[in-house]
């Protein structure tokens, strides 16, 4: 598996001199995140002798010079006195100090952006509020570009004005020669994550052959729902020596989340708690998991756990949205994830969990709006598509709904829920044929709730293709009985009193006796079990034999290439399964 990645990662102690040397590079420029990142990484390599340790690089003349006024700055800048900072950087030379002057008047602009937000607007309203800084940064960098006077890092920031200016497609090109200028920083890689919208444009760019790549691959594959390729990657960067790197544990556990493998999600979020009991990050998804199988204990005690960790993280407050949610106290859970958007208004989990708890409390505009925003901050959320299918369904607008379970299902083409949806969608704009192809295609690709059989089977019925509905219904139950899950009654009922009429009409009285008698297990449908075993009775003691003629009903068949697909059946064994 380790042949799959594209970087050398032979020399694991030349890879730790690199994060070494970034993370301090990092640390002079103020940019926490890659520093976190890098150092995470670095603690779990095996650790370097002295000998072996990087030494710093020398200072040039121009750094000599600016030495005095880029500590006094840099003192600022850590203390979030942005423009205190810039002040004291005015007319310095070094890259070092160019960097961070910029830095510091771009960071400004962003902390009065976010003041005035949370002073004149509710995290609902479309706030129109800008970074003032951004046009000069960018007249100021783009003539530096233009001279070729960028070093990695300005690069960066360059591409980051660009991104938050909406001129997505020249960002792009900055965060491409960002990574070429300086392949170690992962803030550039993540930005560039952010702004790839398919495997195609994923496809055409020209990156840089290092090791961060592989991590910039899987990272991308997880973003794309190309699950089984991202956790291929993650497995191979393991094997090349990153076995206790708590980044790849939260990430490999954040791909399993994301394709509803809920069991190894939550066994891997455990044991990242277990390295690491003070973490936040990535906490929001583990609660996500507890949330669906309804653990309520667990997700108490996670959320009493992070408020006494940091109360005031957006984690946290997504945590306690969650805890009341699952609590049905959607008021509370909403305001919750609003606090959670006021803290960060790019938080992409915030908007869509908001727009659920919109939807519980039948407040079907402010869903839309917060569905909206989540598809404003990240475009491949499939969940805020999905939601607004959900929405408009209930508005019964069929028609807005087919358009975003459409774009759900182009970001999920195997999660045969939004196959379901669309079916249902497809069903009530009368396309029965549509609807036909999205429930069988969600039995193919593995019906998560197990409705698709069902619904396919309702269809037929409607449509009075009786052979077909039946297959169906046989397919159901077995399907049920065979994965041992005990589904609604009243759904597997619904399939025995149908293959029991079928059955009878077709004079196969046997079978039709056997579904009659299972009908019998089920309140709801005892007493057409019971009126059924009389028909056959009576019919019986007339005289009247089964229809020794299998080919008479296509249950036994495979079904002709104009109807549904499905598998050759044999006739229900009902006798050797036990609802």
């Amino acid at each position: 598996m380790a042949a799959t990645l594209s970087g050398e990662f032979g020399d694991l102690a030349q890879i730790k001199k690199q994060l070494i040397s970034v993370i301090a590079q990092c640390k002079e420029r103020g940019l926490v995140h890659s520093v976190k990142w890098a150092s995470e990484l670095a603690f779990s390599l095996p650790h370097l002798p002295l000998d072996d340790l990087p030494s710093p690089p020398p200072l040039a003349e121009e750094d000599a010079v600016d030495l005095d006024a880029l500590c006094l700055a840099k003192s600022y800048f850590d203390l979030k006195e942005y423009d205190r900072a810039a002040y004291f950087l005015r007319g310095c030379r070094s890259q070092k100090a160019y960097f961070l002057y910029m830095y510091s008047r771009y960071l400004s602009g962003e902390k009065k952006k976010d003041d005035e937000t949370v002073d004149s607007l509710g995290p609902l309203e479309k706030g129109q509020v800008r970074n003032e800084a951004l046009r000069e940064l960018r007249v100021e960098l783009s003539k530096k570009h233009s001279a070729g006077e960028l070093d990695g890092f300005t690069l960066y920031l360059y591409g980051v004005v660009l991104r938050k200016l909406d001129l997505l497609k020249e960002a792009v090109n900055i965060f491409v020669a960002a990574t070429h200028a300086l392949p170690l920083h992962w803030g550039a890689w993540l930005e560039l994550c952010n702004l790839i919208t398919n495997t195609e444009m994923l496809k055409s760019l020209s990156l840089p052959d290092c090791w961060v790549r592989d991590f910039f691959m899987a990272h991308m594959y997880t973003e794309l729902q190309m699950i089984k390729e991202a956790l291929q990657k993650y497995q191979s960067l393991m094997e090349a020596g990153f076995t206790k790197s708590t980044y790849i544990i939260s990430q490999i556990a954040v791909a399993y989340h994301n394709i509803r493998d809920i069991d190894q999600a939550l066994d891997l979020f455990n044991e990242l708690r277990e390295q690491d009991p003070f973490r936040i990050e990535n906490m929001d998804t583990f609660s996500n998991l507890l949330y669906v199988r309804s653990m309520k204990p667990e997700l108490s005690y996670l959320a009493h756990n992070l408020v006494e960790i940091d109360k005031y993280r957006v984690e946290t407050c997504c945590v306690i949205g969650n805890y009341y949610s699952l609590r049905s106290q959607h008021e509370k859970a909403a305001l919750y994830f609003q606090r959670a958007l006021k803290l960060n208004p790019r938080c992409l989990g915030a908007w869509t969990l908001m727009g659920h708890e919109y939807m519980e409390m039948k407040n079907t505009s402010a869903a839309i709006q917060a569905y909206r925003h989540a598809i404003e901050v990240n475009k491949r959320d499939y969940r805020a598509w999905y939601g607004l299918g959900q929405t408009y369904e209930i508005l019964k607008m069929p028609f807005y709904s087919l358009y975003y379970y459409r774009k759900a299902h182009q970001l999920r083409p195997n999660d045969s829920r939004m196959l379901v949806a669309l079916g249902e969608c497809y069903e009530k704009l009368s396309q029965q044929v549509e609807a036909k192809k999205c429930y069988w295609r969600a039995y193919s690709v593995g019906d998560v709730e197990r409705m698709a059989l069902l619904k396919l089977a309702k269809l037929h019925e409607q449509l009075n293709e009786s052979d077909d509905a039946a297959q169906c219904y046989i397919i159901y139950i077995q399907d049920i009985f065979s994965c041992g899950e005990q589904l609604e009654h009243a759904e597997v009922s619904t399939a025995l009193r149908y293959l029991g009429q079928y059955y009878f009409k077709n004079k196969l009285y046997d079978e039709a006796s056997l579904c009659a008698q299972r009908c019998c297990d089920y309140n709801d449908a005892r007493e057409e079990g019971k009126a059924l075993l009389r028909q056959i009775s009576a019919v019986r003691e007339q005289g009247e034999s089964s229809s020794a003629d299998l080919s008479l009903p296509s249950v036994f068949n495979p079904l002709s290439n104009t109807t549904t697909p499905v598998r050759r059946v044999t006739p229900l064994d009902l006798s050797s399964v036990t609802p």
